[in-house]
């Protein structure tokens, strides 16, 4: 009898009724968590690629007002730029506008563009009303 009284003659249950749950709750929260963390990945790959493009188009636009050739400031423009950017310069009148536009890598998700321009005066020519 004091084996029964001590609770040794009872079968326990392991687990309780609610054991399936925890592995429902895990097959729904693991792939939000996974989408989570590729968005994370996907917005820190745009903005990377962002800083790249305003880098290469003030880098571009500094060549430009020091009078350089137009090849030589698309070639300093796109050492600074994503891999295959496009980078375009243009003068008007005396100023220079230099367009970096790239394709980032966007883990084949969603087709993505990231846009940075700059505009410089030109040394040497006049600034004034």
């Amino acid at each position: 009898m004091r084996a029964r009284e001590l609770g040794r003659g009872r079968p326990r249950r392991r687990g309780g009724s609610d054991q399936g749950f925890v592995t429902a709750e895990s097959a729904v929260v693991l792939p939000v968590l996974v989408a989570f963390a590729l968005a994370l990945v996907w917005g820190l790959l745009m903005v990377a690629a962002q800083i790249q493009c305003v880098d290469a188009a003030r880098t571009g636009a500094r060549s430009a007002a020091r009078q350089d050739p137009p090849d030589a400031v698309v070639r300093l423009a796109r050492e600074a730029a994503p891999r295959g950017a496009r980078v375009t310069v243009r003068r008007e009148g005396d100023r220079v506008r230099v367009v970096v536009v790239a394709k980032p890598t966007s883990l084949g998700v969603l087709p993505f563009e990231v846009r940075e321009e700059a505009v410089v005066v030109v040394e040497g020519s006049e600034v004034g009303p």
